[in-house]
């Protein structure tokens, strides 16, 4: 610092005048004395505080005075340092003997205190402010001076809202909130967040996200680096996720927001990491997933029932049915009626591909032998559905020794039923790539199985 005129000042000299008609000195007294580095130093720190900050000497003169101070209350370091105290132009007359009793008191007083009051800005007006006062000892250990720091109240409160904030978020918040660093590796985890991804708070902390993440965190990791990148997307976006837990892998939904962190110190924006927000919507999406299923299961079965009434052939009939009943369902699908203690094929799927469903050549009736246990003996001898699946641990032979096409993996046996009487069952299966079935699937197949069955026992009538 040289002698110019300078927002944050050392008071004047022993030998100059007290100030009385609050005019500031000349620049050459609001400059610090001397040209020590140390001197320098610290008017360069106490000008770049984002505080307000003002320095007593031990008879509350006014010593320093930095440039968030002037901001504040509108007074410079020329017309502040060398003042006694507030009284008389920063303060009102009625407040004047009790902020001097604070600041007398914070002198000599350990540790730092903290004060609300309100100060007179040059213009006139009030502000409210909050102060963080500290004593200053010398060497032998009297009081020699004060420190103190303020700011205005609702900027303060700004401040402590916005800690709230994030406390309350990453305490228990009904959402998970994540922060993500630039190597996309998690450095605050909220207790939802772990929970939603099966782990301890801690335990994620510097890990990659795929070492929880099974399926999906392709889509994830793109997603983050794209807010590090470009910003926040305008929209939320809905993610598939598979879950490594200690209970197993778990399939969710989550509905996503991402948020860019940026430092807001640097003089260009840095990215210091994403903040990642999530809640779990799986049970809303599978209901969805569900009712969407429902309602085209029942468009295939009224569309099945208006082709099927146009033809004249029941076996047709029954064909038609299963022809509307395997899209998004199943696929193949086997039609075998009894004869005798055993049953011959009536219709089948092509193996190899998809394709109608054909029928033997006229009067080809190619007999099907299942062994005891069967599970389409099973389903004859129960009178109801029963469903089969390989297993992880099957091999290829599995399919082949329940007389299926090679390939299928899940099954799902159907009885085709009519006038009390059983008239043979209804077998879909799936390949390796779709789920085993469930009982929503099994209550569909029994569906087409009446169908069939009307049409197959409209057949035979004929045929007898």
């Amino acid at each position: 610092m040289s002698s110019s005129k300078s927002e944050t000042a050392s008071a004047p000299a022993p030998d100059e005048p007290e100030r009385t008609d609050g005019a500031g000195p000349d620049a050459a007294d609001v400059a610090p004395r001397g040209d020590a580095p140390g001197a320098r130093l610290l008017a360069a720190l106490l000008e770049g505080m984002d505080a307000a900050l003002c320095a007593f000497d031990a008879d509350l003169r006014i010593t320093h005075w930095n440039r968030e101070a002037e901001r504040i209350l509108g007074w410079s370091a020329a017309e502040a340092v060398g003042r006694p105290g507030f009284a008389g132009w920063a303060v009102r007359a009625g407040d004047a003997a009790d902020l001097h009793a604070r600041l007398t008191a914070a002198m000599a007083a350990p540790g730092r205190q903290v004060h609300e009051f309100a100060l007179l800005r040059k213009d006139g007006g009030r502000v409210l402010v909050r102060t963080q006062t500290a004593g200053v000892r010398g060497p032998d250990g009297p009081p020699t001076g004060l420190y103190c720091a303020f700011s205005e109240v609702h900027a303060r409160i700004d401040l402590e809202r916005s800690i709230a904030l994030s406390e309350a978020m990453f305490d228990d918040a009904p959402w998970g909130v994540v922060l993500v660093d630039v190597d996309l590796r998690p450095t605050v985890v909220n207790a939802h967040a772990a929970r939603a991804l099966g782990a301890g708070r801690t335990t994620l902390l510097g890990r990659p996200l795929g070492d929880v993440v099974v399926a999906g965190v392709e889509e994830l990791e793109a997603a983050l680096t794209h807010v590090l990148a470009e910003g926040a997307p305008g929209a939320r976006t809905e993610l598939w996720v598979t879950l490594r837990t200690p209970e197993g892998e778990r399939r969710r939904a989550w509905d996503c927001g991402f948020l860019r962190l940026a430092s807001p110190l640097a003089e260009e924006p840095v990215p210091l990491g994403v903040g990642w927000l999530f809640r779990d919507v799986t049970d809303d999406r599978l209901a969805r997933q569900d009712a969407d299923r429902a309602r085209f299961r029942a468009s295939q079965l009224q569309r099945a029932e208006a082709a099927a009434a146009e033809c004249e052939d029941p076996m047709e009939a029954a064909v038609t049915h299963l022809d509307f009943a395997l899209p998004g369902y199943a696929d193949q699908v086997l039609l075998d009626l009894c004869e005798g203690d055993g049953f011959h094929r009536a219709a089948a799927s092509p193996e190899g591909g998809p394709g109608p469903v054909g029928r033997p050549a006229a009067g080809a009736r190619v007999p099907v032998r299942y062994a005891a246990g069967h599970p389409a003996r099973q389903a004859v001898e129960r009178r109801g559905p029963v469903r089969a699946s390989a297993g992880a641990a099957a091999g290829g032979g599995w399919a082949a020794e329940r007389r299926w096409p090679a390939g299928a993996v899940h099954a799902l046996v159907a009885v085709v039923r009519s006038r009390g009487r059983t008239l043979g069952v209804l077998t879909f299966l799936r390949g390796p790539g779709r789920p085993a079935f469930e009982r929503p699937d099994a209550a569909y197949a029994q569906s087409v199985a009446a169908r069939v069955a009307a049409a197959v026992d409209l057949a035979a009538a004929a045929e007898g």
